[in-house]
């Protein structure tokens, strides 16, 4: 009778879980915009350069402007590369 019990139980923890969303953020745009649907519901546009372009996008809107935490930056471009010289 346990086991039937804590079989149900699972089964209505797993049926009731809330469905998870994937990575919402771009990682080629420094800056999202967060949208605001409801007090509790948003979602993120990742699609900006910039703040103020982002900031113009988000005027009027119950949204607002954040810094992209997966922004992959671009490599550092290296010089030519120099050879060494080495010493008999």
């Amino acid at each position: 009778m346990r086991i039937f019990v804590l079989a149900v139980l699972a089964a209505g923890t797993v049926l009731s879980a809330a469905p998870s969303q994937a990575q919402t953020y771009d990682p080629n745009y420094p800056v999202c915009l967060q949208v605001y649907d409801d007090m509790v519901h948003y979602y993120f546009e990742c699609s900006y350069t910039s703040i103020a372009q982002c900031q113009a996008s988000a005027s009027g809107r119950a949204a607002q402007c954040v810094v992209n935490p997966y922004f992959a930056k671009p490599s550092p471009k290296s010089g030519p590369r120099q050879k060494r010289r080495h010493k008999h």
